[in-house]
């Protein structure tokens, strides 16, 4: 008998797809299951359980009225039980007594949790990310415990629940899954091995959420990292380092079932150390990377259409299909739009909650010629991205010379600490050599580092980018604990930074959103040294800035001058002593209450430029904008977006 699979993603922001639910889906498709996947307000998934039940019975006390033509209303009804909304409705019936009467039941059942008397899911599955995402992801545990027929059928994996396995057993009395799904009998008794599957693309199409990666193929050619580094989660997560994972036959079937992708995202941790890195090179290839390799994007309707007659996951792909033709219908001029839009309308298709399964197949002759002839088939260069990083220490000439026969781009290289700074210049220039001109860099803080090694780490791109005329886009990433009360949020403070420290620095990359980017030719100073400072001196002036100031650089600095005047108070206003204690109040960042700083007039004078808060500041400000459009044209490059929703590393 085929079972109720609930696969959640929490509600928080993140760049990737979730991959384990995305196999867990693949998993219970081939058992013959149902498959739905949610990510969103989670009483927005009751509701719609809710309407399609409350929908049976609307037409079994009127079949004469298509009710779900008004979806949203009925939805609204039960959501928030309104009287005129539930009259509303009645009115469209002559049983509008019983009409109102269902819809009562139904809003009541949603105020009252009379749900939650009868179960609809035989098994949940959460997915965990970040540490720091510990409330969203318990308070998410704890609302579908209640959803499900048997507490014993929540599972509960990833990062957050590996790394905080008896936490999250305490909280939540569910113990967490931890480390991947690679043996068979894990979940059930048979010799499936979840980790080998492929990914279930069609469940990202059942959710508004959308991932900043769009279109591309997400896949591991190695598993786990040669490394043990404290700061980093992967000895936890991939225990054991495996230096070839089989990709191609997965390749094909994901190509085959949901088309062609336009991009390659490896998630390897340590790809470079793999021994068979020239058979990777080689199988990126073969699935088409190659240098200058082009991309046309398939027709993605005739894959929803094809889907939808396999019965594939019709919620998604009637999802997808309705979005496809009304994007189309734009495209469409004069008659030929007319014409498509009363395809549209005779198949009842200008409503999404009027559309259904047949009407996109009916319409999808008419017009499916017509859909193909005006979709988007301009090429597109494809990428390769080892999304992850690839580590300085394995690089060789022979290793970059292979990875500049793919289409790489960015080339990340992580830059953890400065005792990497011989081995990072090495391969940075071995990439200048090799022709790849496009880098991208993790930069970690607040670990063991002290400031001045974020700076002169930065600085270093800088200075490699002017030397070898490439551009390397560094992400700095905020260390955050992997164990413990301090990972569960984004507080700590590493033993050589301060609260100020670490603000300042998000304040910087508030406005870069989170790059830090080289100069232009054309440009007399770089990003960095506007927004870091051309100096060490420069820098700690700026950690020490009111972070208003360090936003809003121009409107302080340029504008209104306030900026020259909080700096001749600090160096000359203030004396030696005084300057000292000031300093120790900044470093806190904390100015609410100025009496209870500091007994001190001349530092209580001086410290009333911490106490103009941002959201005192006007946004339209021109200043403003002109600083932000520097950097924003940035994050609308393809390459760079799915770096932009967290600049936290986990």
């Amino acid at each position: 008998m085929a079972r109720n699979i609930l696969l959640i993603e929490p509600n928080y922001k993140n760049k990737y797809p979730p991959i384990g639910l995305m196999k867990i889906a693949t998993y219970h498709r081939k058992l013959g299951d149902n498959v739905r996947f949610f990510k969103g307000d989670l009483r927005d998934l009751v509701v719609d359980e809710l309407y399609e039940e409350c929908l049976l019975k609307l037409l079994a006390i009127d079949s004469t009225y298509p009710w779900m033509h008004k979806a949203v209303l009925v939805k609204q009804a039960i959501k928030t039980g309104k009287a005129e909304i539930i009259q509303k409705l009645g009115c469209y019936s002559t049983y509008n007594k019983l009409v109102e009467e269902c819809l009562i039941e139904f809003a009541t059942s949603f105020r009252k949790k009379k749900y939650l008397e009868h179960p609809k899911w035989d098994r949940i599955y959460v997915t965990t990310l970040f540490t720091f995402y510990w409330k969203i992801t318990v308070e998410t545990i704890h609302f579908v415990k209640k959803l499900v027929k048997d507490p014993d059928q929540i599972f509960l994996g990833g990062v957050l629940a590996s790394l905080l396995h008896d936490e999250l057993h305490q909280e939540t009395g569910i113990k967490p899954m931890q480390g991947l799904l690679d043996k068979p009998g894990i979940l059930d008794d048979n010799d499936l091995i979840i980790d080998n599957l492929p990914l279930d693309y069609s469940i990202l199409e059942e959710i508004e959420y959308e991932y900043p990666t769009q279109s591309a193929y997400f896949t591991f050619m190695t598993k786990g990292c040669t490394r043990k580094c404290a700061f980093c989660s992967v000895p936890i997560l991939e225990p054991t380092y495996k230096p070839k994972i089989d990709t191609i036959d997965k390749f094909h079937e994901i190509k085959e079932i949901y088309g062609e992708q336009r991009n390659l995202l490896l998630m390897d941790n340590n790809v470079l150390a793999s021994p068979k890195f020239p058979e990777i090179i080689q199988e990126i290839k073969d699935m088409g990377f190659v240098k200058g390799a082009t991309y046309v994007e398939p027709n993605q309707l005739e894959i929803a259409v094809r889907n939808l007659q396999a019965g594939l996951n019709d919620r998604a792909y009637l999802k997808k299909a309705y979005r496809l033709l009304h994007e189309s219908l734009s495209r469409h001029k004069g008659d030929k739009k007319q014409f498509f839009y009363d395809v549209l309308e005779k198949y009842q298709l200008i409503k999404e909650e009027t559309s259904s399964k047949e009407g996109i197949l009916a319409a999808y002759e008419e017009i499916g010629k017509s859909y193909d002839k005006h979709r988007n088939k301009v090429p597109k260069l494809r990428y390769v991205d080892f999304n992850q990083g690839t580590d300085a220490r394995y690089v060789t000439d022979e290793l970059m010379r292979l990875m500049s026969e793919i289409p790489i781009r960015p080339l990340r290289i992580a830059f953890d600490y400065i005792g990497l700074k011989k081995q990072y210049t090495s391969a940075v220039e071995l990439a200048g050599k090799y022709g790849i001109k496009e880098l991208s860099n993790y930069i970690l803080y607040n670990f063991k580092d002290k400031p001045e090694d974020l700076y002169n780490r930065l600085k270093i791109n800088i200075d490699l980018c002017k030397r070898l005329n490439i551009a390397i886009f560094s992400f700095p990433m905020k260390y955050i604990p992997l164990f413990g009360e301090e990972a569960k949020h984004r507080e700590y403070t590493g033993e050589h930074w301060n609260k100020k420290f670490i603000r300042a620095v998000q304040s910087i990359l508030n406005v870069t959103k989170g790059i830090v980017a080289p100069a232009s030719n054309t440009e007399k100073s770089s990003f960095f040294e506007e927004m870091f400072g051309s100096s060490i001196d420069d820098f700690f002036e700026i950690l020490y800035m009111p972070e208003t100031y360090i936003i809003y650089r121009h409107l302080f600095q340029n504008n209104l001058g306030y900026t020259a005047i909080w700096r001749d108070e600090f160096y000359n206003f203030l004396n030696a002593t005084e300057q000292a204690e000031a300093r120790k109040i900044i470093e806190k960042s904390e100015f609410s209450n100025l009496d209870n700083l500091t007994s001190n007039g001349n530092i209580k004078h001086f410290l009333r430029h911490y106490t103009i808060q941002r959201g005192q500041i006007n946004q339209e400000d021109k200043e403003y904008i002109e600083l932000k459009r520097k950097y924003d044209k940035f994050i609308k490059t393809e390459q760079y977006i799915d770096l932009t929703l967290t600049y936290d590393f986990e």
